[in-house]
């Protein structure tokens, strides 16, 4: 599995080349944004690790560029604590945010658990529920026949729940999937983009049929 690394820290690209090589990792390396840009369209990579702090592009733009030709999943690897930065991040179109420093087996942990998530993604067919047709592989969302826009958060969302029909999915589940971590507290966010969620895709969003909360628990879709 190759492995685009974009950091401008020579030192840390250079222990992380070295330790995931040791893992079957192959992995390319770019000093700055727009060389990420660049090798990720020579490279193809399987897998994206990019810093947000960087020369000539930051990762926000970089992620930004990325989603305009390609799903590659990205984790950003960056020393950013601050809920902003990841929310901007994972709003952009990242997968993942893992905060420096960190170990080294959390990183390997993240890298498979996107790579069963990619390798789970290919060749699923469409679900369907009301008018609405979701394309796990394409994807996107059709209603009535019409594309609907939806933002890179809401689409972790909806996969989410897709691909668990009629189950409960958890809060803490969602805030772990959505922003890497169940031990945000504020479900604040999972309410709002719910919400937009249901506006998109329910016929009556202030009576839901399909997109469902369970009080106090987290969300079923049901079919």
């Amino acid at each position: 599995m190759k492995l685009l690394i974009a950091d401008d820290d020579p030192q840390l690209v250079r222990a992380l080349r070295i330790t995931l090589a040791a893992h079957g990792y192959d992995v390319v390396a770019a000093p700055d944004g727009a060389a990420a840009i660049q090798l990720a369209a020579q490279e193809h990579p399987d897998i994206v690790l990019l810093d947000l702090g960087m020369p000539q592009l930051d990762g926000v733009q970089v992620i930004h560029a990325l989603r305009g030709w390609t799903t590659v999943p990205i984790i950003v690897v960056s020393g950013r604590t601050g809920s902003a930065d990841k929310v901007d991040a994972l709003d952009a179109g990242a997968d993942d945010y893992v905060t420096k420093p960190f170990q080294i087996d959390e990183l390997l942990a993240r890298l498979r658990a996107l790579s069963r998530r990619a390798g789970a993604g290919a060749g699923e067919a469409t679900v369907a529920f009301g008018d609405v047709v979701v394309d796990l592989a394409a994807k996107s969302v059709a209603r009535a026949g019409a594309h609907v826009h939806l933002t890179p958060t809401e689409w972790r969302m909806l996969e989410h729940l897709v691909r668990h029909p009629g189950a409960l999915v958890t809060r803490q589940e969602l805030l772990r999937e959505l922003w890497g971590t169940e031990q945000a507290t504020d479900t604040g966010y999972l309410r709002l983009y719910m919400s937009q969620l249901r506006k998109k895709l329910e016929a009556d969003p202030s009576a839901p049929v399909h997109l469902l909360t369970e009080q106090g628990r987290g969300y079923r879709l049901v079919l």
